[in-house]
């Protein structure tokens, strides 16, 4: 299969909980829950959901006291690292750090007096946890505002690096950045601006991109952009939706670009009137049915036999649309199947191949 690879911006790596973010890891996908916090119960499903689909770190909100001694028992039950999102209260820092947070994602300027700025620095380091410095065109400090009369790409760098050389005075290197906007190359210039001043692992975002749909299309290009030059060291997609949808979105665009593999990457035409089969109802199907793959494979589902053999012949497994419709297993036609039994006969072609490759018999050729 055709490839690009695309070479990384170096960066210092830190650890997530068990997560490695930087250097050669892969690039990390992460989303947000959006519970109280306080329902431990039903922030505790939530990242279970996540985790199932794929996430590698969850973040969670803590606004005040109250949500900070749920977090506890959130990390107590939580199958992946947290981190704990927390503006201006350092209190709350040091009290999450205590419960085991893997990340405090707070910006060191914004807390206050420096004995409370070292104070929060010195419990990262005693835990051995990172932090994130979170920078966001709507919430620019006054006085960059007014310097730059709006949110630019050079203000958010500016913000970013003040609490950058907060750090660094203070000895503290284990941290991560973003400089997230919600317009698209306001924050690419952002990042790219940034990539060129400092060493730490950068964590991309288009921030509050909106719902589902614009909200996925505004990250694919913004995030592509990026990652496509190498910049970037984890990702969340910030979308109005579920966050498992986050997490999927996420993984897709990494898929796209050939930078990781999750799950199966399906080959659909759009369909047409020469169809022979419902293009798109087997592709919904199958995608419900294959939610719990992790595991990498190249599926070709196309409907008639104008393109159907060719995407077959270089995937691990396809259909080309005809009367029957032409199965084919590493590139080679295999049997025949009647359009009703298609979902089924895929899911169990596909399940019966992730067996043998689990079981280390075989292992996915056509894989990227």
């Amino acid at each position: 299969m055709f490839k690009v690879d695309i070479p990384r911006r170096k960066s210092r790596q830190i650890k997530v909980g068990n997560v490695l973010i930087g250097g050669d890891a892969p690039i990390a996908v992460q989303t947000m829950t959006n519970t109280e916090t306080c329902d431990v119960d039903a922030t505790v499903a939530q990242i279970e959901r996540a985790a199932r689909a794929g996430a590698d770190i969850v973040r969670v909100s803590i606004p005040t006291t109250e949500p900070a001694e749920a977090f506890g028992q959130i990390r107590k039950r939580s199958p992946v690292p947290l981190v704990t999102d927390i503006h201006f209260d350092y209190k709350i820092a040091l009290r999450v750090a205590e419960l085991g947070a893997d990340c405090l994602r707070i910006n060191p300027g914004n807390i206050g007096r420096e004995d409370r700025i070292q104070a929060v620095v010195q419990s990262a380091k005693d835990h051995g946890i990172p932090i994130r410095i979170g920078v966001n065109a709507g919430s620019l400090e006054k006085d960059l505002q007014k310097k730059y009369g709006e949110p630019t790409p050079e203000a958010l760098v500016e913000s970013a690096m003040r609490h950058v050389e907060i750090l660094d005075r203070l000895n503290f290197k284990d941290f991560k950045v973003s400089v997230k906007a919600s317009e698209v190359f306001m924050a690419v210039e952002a990042y790219k601006l940034l990539a060129k001043q400092i060493e730490q692992p950068l964590h991309l975002g288009i921030t509050e991109a909106g719902g589902f749909r614009s909200g996925a299309v505004k990250s694919a290009i913004g995030l592509g952009m990026l990652l496509a030059e190498g910049i970037g060291d984890t990702i969340r997609v910030s979308l109005a939706a579920d966050p498992v949808e986050e997490v999927k979105v996420g993984f897709d665009i990494l898929k796209s670009l050939h930078l990781r593999n999750k799950g199966v990457n399906i080959i659909a035409c759009p369909s047409c009137s020469r169809q022979n089969f419902d293009v798109i109802a087997t592709v919904n199907a199958l995608e419900e049915r294959l939610e719990d793959v992790n595991e990498h494979l190249d599926v070709a589902i196309i409907g008639c036999v104008v393109n159907g053999p060719g995407e077959a012949k270089e995937a691990d497994l396809g259909v080309a649309g005809g009367e029957p419709n032409l199965f084919y297993i590493d590139g080679k036609p295999s049997h025949k199947v009647q359009s009703e039994d298609l979902v089924g006969e895929l899911e169990k072609q596909i399940r019966a191949r992730l067996e043998r490759i689990r079981s280390g018999k075989e292992i996915p050729i056509k894989a990227v």
